[in-house]
């Protein structure tokens, strides 16, 4: 008789991928309050500029594509981003700082196999990002966990974490402006932060990911690479997906010191070899040329955040914790349900999708996250009206 061969453990207990189970409930609905407004996966609301699309396209039937690129990613693409980060933070960073990945989840997954072994542990706020999780669950890292509350606008304390810190925590991972809350660090706390890490010996890994859609666009986000040591204890990742719109066409950035770089590109030989090679091409032309454009859409994001706290105020039991960015984190009203259930009718019902709060980690019965960004600002006006359809 044969035997069925298992899968590995650590494959086998993840969960399922939230995204396609909320949006199943959402095919659900039969469309009697309107369209269906799916405010779950964090996606851009409208089209990519028309000379990125052209410039994709040259890319892509390109000879120069086909081949394989250099494992660190295009020298026009490093060049160009290493710039544009000097120009933003205000600090010295070269290309040799630059590792591009496919997305900034293969950033994470890179930096987290380079800092971190099986038994070993990476720290995180809860609320954390579902697939930070996971990726450590499938790597056999430990997630470890900080608390963070509504109260102190779901920022960690620099006490907190330390508490947390022992002898297995290899690394301490945010995401600012956050994911799932929308909550911003100030560059105070990202200072004390790093300075942290730097007195403990672990590497802060930063995923601004949604930095371009900063309600203070003009603002350095923090000045943590202009200290000159920045290399010894930091990794930042970033995601293009979201500020030129093409998230398929999975284009992410590692900056570290060349050291770290280096050992980025030994994972990334046994993953992928090197990044998609069109999009590198296009990004690298888009960066400079766009920025106009990228402003323009930041604002308009801006503009969306505003409206939804101008709807959302005042609307009897749902509360606002949290907003920035992308994303707000929603009290609903129903403290004996979890938020699993509410998200659940909230599609069926409502016909609006959202991300239970559970699934961002424990004691988040009370929320959902709501990702406003793909949502245009008429069609956020019309929220109250379906949250309030969803009766106990």
């Amino acid at each position: 008789m044969s035997r069925p061969a298992p899968l590995n453990p650590l494959i086998a207990d993840l969960s399922a991928p939230p995204i396609p189970l909320v949006q199943a409930w959402g095919r659900a609905y039969d469309g009697h309050r309107g369209p269906l407004i799916d405010l779950s996966q964090a996606v851009p609301g409208y089209p990519p500029e028309p000379r990125m699309l052209g410039w994709l396209a040259d890319a892509a039937g390109s000879v120069a594509a086909t081949g394989y690129g250099p494992i660190e990613g295009e020298a026009a693409m490093r060049a160009a981003y290493s710039e544009h980060q000097s120009h933003l933070y205000g600090a010295a960073i070269g290309a040799e700082n630059v590792h591009i990945t496919s997305g900034c989840n293969q950033a994470f997954v890179s930096a987290a196999m380079a800092v971190a072994g099986a038994g070993d542990a990476i720290l995180m706020t809860n609320p954390c990002y579902f697939n930070h999780e996971t990726t450590l669950a499938m790597l056999g890292i430990a997630p470890r966990y900080v608390t963070c509350r509504a109260e102190n606008g779901f920022l960690p304390t620099v006490e907190d974490v330390a508490a947390a810190i022992d002898g297995k925590v290899c690394a301490l991972a945010i995401v600012t402006p956050n994911n799932p809350t929308g909550a911003v660090y100030p560059p105070a706390l990202l200072a004390d932060l790093l300075a942290l890490c730097r007195e403990k010996g672990i590497w802060l890994i930063l995923d601004e990911t949604y930095r371009d859609f900063l309600a203070t666009g003009d603002t350095r986000p923090h000045d943590l690479f202009s200290d000159p040591q920045w290399g010894d204890n930091l990794i930042g990742l970033y995601s293009f997906s979201k500020s030129f719109c093409i998230p398929g066409h999975r284009l992410g950035a590692v900056t570290a010191s060349p050291h770290m770089v280096d050992a980025i590109a030994r994972i990334m030989d046994n993953i992928q070899i090197c990044a998609p090679r069109a999009p590198q091409m296009a990004v690298a032309k888009a960066l400079p040329a766009l920025t106009d454009w990228r402003e323009a859409n930041r604002a308009e994001i801006a503009k969306r955040a505003r409206v939804l706290r101008a709807a959302l105020e005042g609307l009897n039991g749902w509360t606002l914790d949290a907003v920035g960015a992308y994303f707000a984190f929603l009290r609903h009203p129903f403290e004996d349900r979890p938020s699993v259930e509410v998200a659940e009718r909230l599609a069926r019902e409502a016909g609006v999708i959202t991300i239970p709060g559970s699934f961002f980690g424990a004691g988040n019965e009370r929320h959902l996250r709501v990702a406003f960004a793909n949502a245009t600002a008429e069609t956020l006006e019309k929220l109250p009206e379906r949250l309030a359809a969803v009766g106990s």
